[in-house]
């Protein structure tokens, strides 16, 4: 292709070469002529001398195929000229090479990439992975409701395979956070695999992206059962909505305001992702009446992601209401066999791994702790998940397999640390950075492994990591909460694509290439 720099040169620029090339010729012409005037003057001035006659006269005349001066001139000029245009020809390729401004091609090989750089590409490359990742798993919930799961098969597929590889590149990551390899060059080749492997997640999602829509058909004749799903869905949610808020009284009744803190304001955003719902459904359908396909099918996805965070989030305070009852119950059992393994550890002596000072050291916390517990059964409301994270984790201290009573509680916890980190990240994509997502990804790693201690530790801290970068965030749309309700919710979360006025496009199955394609046209 034609560098839009070379397109752009006026056509009298080669005649001006051309003419500085026969500027140059006819100069060295003019500077050989010079030279050989002399002695072509002094040849047509004498006159060849008659030879005389005799032996010695025939002896000393030249022979018939001798070379005059005149005979070298011709030959003389080529060669000069000659030497001439191939000094210019280099001379002018040499600066060409210096100053080339022709993309695609390459006078000079290009600097590598720094560490920084490189580092910035996969920070990037992860977040937009896991948001692709997860916008394509909400769209195809939709989908899946309105055809079923054989003729979506090929959807799951490509999620599946965007998953696997979204999985890998947080596996590289997290390794590359925790400083291994050291050494600097495999430092960066993890890096390019983050990449890589986020490229080829968007690249499963994208190559399914334009079947999907025909499938769905939400331009023409398949608007209206799109329409259907999504209302129904919204109406399900807007009861469970109310629902979910008296569950949420009843608790604080039961139990102390810290047990409920991973929920704290969940009702409230999903009221907030349900009253921009409410907007778009309306915009989808007023389009839908106009024959504006392209239009009814931008506001019924915008619509479609924000009722599934609502859902995210209704789903979490029902899942804290099922857990918190459960701890309960699983609290006095847990303290017994917390008991019988402190005892069998004192029986046992101190293990391999520990002196017998620091076993007693970590004994005497673990009995303090069990006391505190138990204090807290008697005392009022508590908090049950919390009372059991710290009797596993202070058995767990003592480096002894747990079993029974207390491995059930381990499990318990471990689960609604993952699923707590999961919804926060999930509804608040928009402003969460790669450290939560690879240290979620790592959370539900360690609990399919059964390592429910590593599990556990590492979603809380993902779930700590998200919300400090939330808070960093802030509202991107502060005072629109009455002249664009639940916009700045639908950016933070993810729903919508661009931090502008009017939140930009909303997120649609498929990788960085498609997932933005339901936009509205540029002004003229």
């Amino acid at each position: 292709m034609t560098s839009s720099l070379i397109r752009g040169r006026p056509r009298r620029a080669k005649a001006h070469i051309r003419v500085r090339v026969t500027h140059a010729v006819l100069g060295a012409l003019v500077g050989v002529g010079w030279l050989v005037l002399p002695v072509m003057t002094v040849v047509a001035r004498d006159p060849v001398p008659v030879a005389p006659a005799g032996p010695v006269a025939s002896a000393a005349a030249p022979p018939q195929g001798g070379t005059s001066a005149v005979d070298l001139v011709l030959p003389l000029v080529a060669v000069v000229a000659a030497v001439v245009l191939a000094g210019y020809g280099y001379l002018r390729r040499t600066r060409r090479a210096r100053t080339r401004t022709t993309p695609g091609v390459v006078s000079a090989v290009p600097p590598a990439p720094t560490p920084a750089d490189s580092e910035r590409q996969a920070r990037a490359a992860l977040v937009m992975a896991d948001d692709c990742v997860r916008t394509s798993r909400e769209e195809l919930f939709f989908v899946q409701e309105r055809f079923g799961i054989p003729d979506t098969e090929v959807f799951v597929h490509a999620l599946r395979a965007a998953e696997t590889e979204l999985a890998a590149a947080c596996a590289i990551w997290r390794r590359y956070e925790q400083g291994i390899p050291r050494d600097t060059a495999a430092r960066q080749q993890a890096l390019v695999g983050v990449i890589g492997r986020c490229a080829e997640a968007g690249r499963r999602l994208d190559s399914e992206a334009a079947e999907l829509d025909v499938l769905r058909g939400l331009e023409g004749p398949g608007l209206s059962g799109a329409l259907e799903v999504a209302e129904g869905r919204f109406r399900e949610l807007t009861g469970r909505t109310v629902a979910a808020q008296d569950t949420l009284a009843a608790l604080h009744e039961h139990y102390t305001p810290s047990a409920l803190d991973s929920v704290t304001g969940y009702v409230e955003q999903a009221k907030d992702r349900l009253v921009f719902a409410t907007a778009r459904l309306n915009e989808a359908r007023q389009a839908a009446d106009a024959d504006d396909g392209e239009r009814a099918a931008r506001h019924l996805r915008a619509a479609e992601g924000a009722v599934a965070q609502a859902g995210v989030l209704i789903s979490g305070v029902e899942r804290l209401a099922t857990q918190l009852p459960e701890a309960a119950r699983l609290v006095p059992a847990t303290l017994t066999g917390a008991e019988a393994e402190l005892a069998a550890t004192r029986q046992g002596g101190a293990r391999k791994s520990l002196t017998s000072g620091e076993l007693h050291a970590r004994l005497a916390h673990a009995d303090t702790v069990l006391a505190g517990v138990r204090d807290e059964l008697t005392a009022g409301p508590y908090d049950p998940l919390d009372a059991l994270h710290r009797i596993t984790r202070a058995v767990r201290r003592l480096e002894d397999g747990s079993s029974g009573a207390v491995s059930a509680a381990a499990l318990l916890v471990a689960r609604g640390s993952v699923a707590g980190a999961e919804e926060f990240i999930a509804v608040h994509r928009g402003a969460v950075g790669p450290e939560p997502r690879a240290g979620l990804a790592e959370a539900v790693r360690e609990l399919a492994a059964g390592d429910t201690d590593r599990s556990d530790t590492a979603a809380r801290a993902a779930r700590d990591r998200a919300e400090r970068d939330v808070r960093t965030h802030g509202n991107p749309y502060p005072g629109t909460a009455e002249s664009s309700p639940g916009l700045a919710g639908a950016v933070l979360g993810g729903v919508l694509l661009a931090e502008n006025q009017h939140g930009g496009p909303p997120a649609s199955y498929g990788g960085p290439e498609t997932r933005g394609r339901h936009s509205a046209p540029l002004p003229p």
